[in-house]
């Protein structure tokens, strides 16, 4: 019971300071369930958020709930998946009580944009260590960088959506093995 009070509370802090989506939240659950708690390896922090991303569903609760369920199993997946989403719950309840108050607030409108100026750090710094990560462990180097520099390429220049260019980038990873197949 002990482990499963800590999960709900770990991912309720992650929950309260997850402003901008899943991807502001991989930083805070590296932090919180890899470094701090080694709930996680990094490199199954990063597939469950991959997994999350293809899933139905929002890639936080999905990713707590993966996280969760290795951890302790359908009841820690529960505790997870709570924990998640509570702190949300009760922002949004809060703000919708206050919210014909502050509309049109400059000083609100200001606070906004910097939080949004601050997720856009948070993404970008994660994007960069994780490249960095991915390239040292890549065996196939020229590659990967070649299915990173077009994924990019694809995402600013076009107006091809996130998810084929994500599906893209998967079938250019299986070229490796199929070229190893192809010469046996």
């Amino acid at each position: 019971m002990k482990t499963l009070i800590k999960l709900f509370f770990s991912f309720f802090k992650i929950g309260i300071f997850t402003f901008g989506g899943g991807y502001a939240m991989l930083p805070l659950l590296k932090a919180e369930v890899v470094e701090k708690q080694k709930w996680l390896s990094e490199e199954e922090l990063l597939d469950y958020f991959s997994i999350g991303q293809c899933t139905p569903g929002i890639i936080a609760v999905n990713v707590a709930t993966f996280s969760g369920y290795k951890l302790k199993g359908t009841i820690g997946a529960i505790f997870a998946t709570l924990g998640i989403i509570c702190p949300s719950i009760i922002i949004i309840c809060l703000i919708a009580s206050v919210l014909n108050f502050y509309v049109g607030n400059q000083t609100v409108e200001h606070a906004l944009a910097g939080i949004r100026i601050g997720v856009c750090a948070l993404i970008s710094a994660l994007v960069l260590d994780m490249a960095k990560k991915i390239y040292k462990q890549s065996q196939y180097k020229k590659l990967h960088f070649a299915i990173f520099c077009f994924s990019i390429c694809m995402l600013l220049f076009t107006d091809i959506s996130a998810v084929l260019t994500v599906v893209a980038a998967s079938v250019a990873g299986f070229i490796p093995k199929l070229i190893k197949r192809s010469t046996k």
